[in-house]
């Protein structure tokens, strides 16, 4: 009996091995309550809408510690009792205020459960106020693991920024972190010490001085997402310029730190080259009403909005890289152009998913590609675009897990970026391209979005089903791959490594003729008028190919 049972052991063991071995290893999540309340739209946030945030922070950078409120107005589409506010440890909530009133406040992780008194009436707009302090997170390698940056500059001062993408703006200041509920306007109030000066989002409303210290009042009049909220402190100078652009002049300003005065004049010429492009393929600059603003900070940049950061140490290229490797990429300063770009493409049309996050950056890792085009032509923008394969990765899906605030691969970037490059080739006719991008701006013009809407809007404007074609690029790691064989005067063709009903056609050169061929999953035949001794496909397209 212990020999059978010996041997059935070891049985199921090789057999468990083997069909290990047989099973591809997938990436294992494992998501925890704590990130379905961040990254899912919880009862307690569904029920208000935001109105508007006065968000007055006071920054000590001696000890590294903020204090202050949020005032929070919103919106009662549906009467509940518990509202949820996020604030990330270590930080604090030390009460939280409506109408002269002092409320229940339940901590879970993350998420801060209000127990509110008062009567909320639908269509009621009501007033809640959150005060807190702490020592906020210290970014360890911002914007990619952001919080607060506390720096110097080279003459000894404070220089200090915050970043918060994906992590979350509750790592600083309390509030809806979700991103489906963008804030309709915003006052962001930041108190500094002596000498400093605080650059945030939107336009500078007024200084208010206090003894030995300033709070500098910036005013949003746009709708803004959570973490395109920003501030910035640091010894800054600033300088401007007026842009004639599509809805008339556009006010465009640039804080930098005093030292870097005079290569910020030559380098920041990029911007009002970047807004040209831009508006020309996208549309007008989504935030007239803010302005637009680049402020040098202590890390590489990020694309707060109407107040984009920068940190690229004043060389073009990223850091003095060229991403492509094809030399284009050294033509420009990646971090103004694509941090710019965001502009239409993170904080114009921004994802209400984070899971959905390639709406941000594979549109705008395709605008640098766009730039190149606008500037020095089209065949130079596919160089650009077709050199940023060589950091495709394919190691997960581009679109990540949703309702637990987890993106996708980082291939959204290249990738992204060459599936738009792709479908540019299927639309052809590049004005139809261009208002087909600006047509998007319109359509989703201060909008929270999903990929859906994105994917339908571009199937509707193009008027191809485009459905196979997102399946295949967003929810796969399988490049389609074109296999062929030629016999004498005879090409087969079929698609392989593809989706279910997966059938794009493709440009192709066979001996001199330029020609579409409409690959599918079965075998397909092209007869020549003579031997075939040239088959070359369009490099435009992002595929593999495999002769047989």
């Amino acid at each position: 009996m212990l020999k059978k049972l010996i041997i059935s052991i070891i049985f199921l063991s090789l057999w468990s091995t083997f069909l290990q071995a047989q099973t591809p290893i997938v990436e294992k999540n494992v998501f925890t309550n704590q990130d379905t309340l961040r990254g899912s739209i919880t009862p307690e946030r569904a029920w208000w809408d935001l109105t508007y945030y006065h968000l007055n922070i006071k920054v000590e950078p001696e000890i590294k510690f903020i204090s202050g409120s949020n005032t929070i107005q919103y919106k009662v589409v549906d009467s509940q009792k518990d509202l949820q506010i996020d604030l990330q440890p270590p930080l604090k909530i030390t009460k939280v205020i409506q109408d002269g009133e002092e409320l229940e406040v339940n901590q879970d992780g993350n998420a801060h459960f209000i127990k509110l008194k008062k009567e909320q009436n639908i269509g009621s707009i009501n007033t809640l106020e959150v005060f807190y302090e702490g020592n906020p997170k210290e970014a360890i390698r911002a914007p990619w693991d952001g919080g607060f940056s506390w720096k110097k500059d080279n003459n000894g001062n404070d220089f200090i920024a915050t970043s918060c993408q994906g992590l979350g703006a509750s790592v600083w200041w309390p509030c809806k972190d979700h991103m489906y509920d963008e804030v309709d306007s915003m006052l962001i109030s930041v108190n500094t010490p002596k000498g400093l000066m605080d650059v945030s989002n939107g336009r500078l409303r007024s200084i208010e001085q206090y003894n030995d210290r300033k709070t500098f009042n910036w005013i949003v009049k746009n709708p803004i997402n959570n973490y395109g909220v920003n501030i910035n402190i640091g010894d800054y100078t600033h300088f401007s310029e007026i842009y004639d652009g599509e809805n008339g002049n556009l006010d465009m300003d640039y804080y930098v730190l005093k030292d870097n005065l005079d290569k910020a004049k030559e380098h920041f010429k990029d911007a009002p080259k970047m807004m040209k492009a831009f508006e020309h393929w996208f549309g007008p600059y989504p935030f007239y009403k803010d302005g637009f603003k680049l402020v040098e900070v202590p890390y590489l940049g990020m694309e707060h909005q109407s107040s984009v950061t920068y940190g690229n140490q004043y060389m073009k290229g990223y850091l003095g890289r060229d991403l492509s490797g094809t030399g284009w990429g050294l033509k420009f300063d990646f971090i103004i152009i694509h941090e710019s770009g965001h502009e239409w493409f993170a904080n114009n049309i921004t994802y209400k998913d984070i899971a959905d996050m390639w709406i941000h950056e594979g549109f705008t890792a395709y605008s640098e590609n766009l730039f190149v085009d606008y500037y020095f032509g089209k065949e130079a923008s596919a160089d650009y675009v077709i050199g940023t394969r060589q950091n495709i990765r394919n190691d997960k899906p581009i679109i990540g897990y949703y309702n637990v605030n987890k993106e996708g691969s980082g291939d959204m970037y290249p990738k992204g970026a060459n599936m738009l490059h792709t479908l540019r080739q299927l639309i052809e006719n590049d004005e139809k391209w261009r208002q087909i991008l600006r047509g998007m701006n319109r359509t989703f013009f201060h909008q929270t979005v999903t990929t859906q809407q994105i994917e339908n809007y571009l199937s509707e404007e193009s008027g191809i089903d485009l459905t196979e074609f997102f399946n295949q690029y967003l929810r796969t790691t399988n490049i389609p791959t074109l296999e062929y064989k030629i016999d004498e005067g005879e090409l087969k063709y079929r698609w392989t490594q593809i989706v279910d009903k997966f059938d794009m056609p493709i440009k192709v050169t066979v001996n001199k003729n330029e020609q579409w061929i409409f690959p599918t999953a079965e075998w397909k035949s092209l007869l020549a008028e003579s031997f075939i001794d040239l088959f070359q496909v369009d490099r435009n397209f992002y595929i593999k190919i495999k002769k047989l």
